[in-house]
């Protein structure tokens, strides 16, 4: 029975190293192929660098185009807030003439019935 055993354990070992041996030269194939895989690899290298590269430009250029959009609508509150500020002037202007001139028809009429009661 052992040498059954034997037999089977020699089998699988021979087996398995076939099996490496095989998988061994798959692996690293011929000198073309490891040309060809070559290439494709420093394909794959420049194509991540390219893209790498392109995030980084995307990144300067939204994080420059978003400054540029802040600094903007900050502007465009400014003018907004003191063009207002301007009107608000204008309508305390107009309000204080309006009220000088009020007081001014006031007295007017105030005179006016004086001189008609004496």
């Amino acid at each position: 029975m052992k040498p059954d055993m034997e037999e089977k354990e020699v089998d699988e070992a021979d087996s398995r190293i076939v099996e490496k041996e095989e998988s061994e030269a798959t692996i690293t194939g011929s000198e073309e192929m490891e040309f060809n895989i070559s290439h494709i690899l420093e394909k794959i290298e420049q194509f991540t660098q390219m893209v790498s590269e392109l995030l980084e430009a995307g990144k300067t250029l939204f994080k420059e185009l978003s400054d540029q959009f802040e600094e903007r609508l900050i502007m465009v509150h400014k003018e907004q807030i003191e063009k207002w500020q301007e009107e608000i002037k204008y309508l305390r202007s107009l309000d204080a003439s309006n009220e000088e001139a009020n007081s001014v028809l006031h007295n007017a009429r105030y005179l006016l019935q004086q001189t008609r009661i004496d």
